[in-house]
């Protein structure tokens, strides 16, 4: 299926929404328990299990609309079901608080084991939207694989340490934050490596 342009603030609410979405249904239920089938389910639970299949429809409904997902969209959905999964089936919050952890840990041994090979794997995701020389993408992937490796340390030590209500702001607004200054800090780098994307002419 060939890949089709949507509105930026489209695929912004596609990828966020859910996001959002969970972080105002835990405000409003975490001092809640919920009992079903004899079971009592505390409100982040019920949460995660709400947005579970958010996430699936926000997803297929960009597939749809796109017609292409990123293989980090397509990691992370799968992450989110399985992790999300667990913790609701065995009623225990710890699973999908590691979720950002297995994503974050994943992502830069995937982009480290690109380096080893002396490739950028980051290079393929992005080299159409960011076009730059191979020296200038190896240094960005060395940093974002350093940055994930970061990322992924500090969830467990949030989510360990803090308490829940803590771990979803961070979740919700530092991780998003974070991922925005890096990209922020890095504009030497695509000023020094960036080259002119030049349209080809039949």
């Amino acid at each position: 299926m060939a890949e089709r342009k949507i509105s930026g603030g489209l695929k912004l609410l596609l990828e966020l929404g859910p996001v959002a979405a969970f972080f105002i249904g835990y405000i409003k239920l975490k001092d809640q328990v919920f009992t079903i089938g004899g079971t009592d389910y505390a409100g982040f639970i019920v949460v995660t299990a709400a947005f579970i299949p958010l996430m699936l429809v926000s997803t297929g409904i960009l597939w749809a609309l796109t017609g292409k997902l990123s293989r980090m969209q397509i990691l992370t959905v799968v992450l989110v079901v399985i992790f999300g999964g667990l913790s609701v089936w065995l009623n225990d919050e710890r699973f999908f608080k590691m979720k950002p952890t297995m994503i974050y840990a994943l992502f830069a041994a995937i982009l480290g084991f690109g380096l080893l090979r002396g490739e950028s794997y980051l290079k393929t995701l992005m080299g159409e939207l960011l076009p730059m020389e191979q020296t200038g993408w190896l240094i960005l992937t060395k940093r974002l694989a350093l940055f994930f490796a970061i990322l992924a340390v500090l969830n467990e030590v949030i989510w360990r340490g803090f308490s829940t209500e803590i771990w979803v702001n961070f979740k919700t607004f530092g991780l998003t934050a974070a991922l925005f200054l890096f990209f922020m800090t890095q504009s030497r780098v695509f000023a020094k490596y960036g080259v002119e994307k030049t349209d080809e002419k039949p």
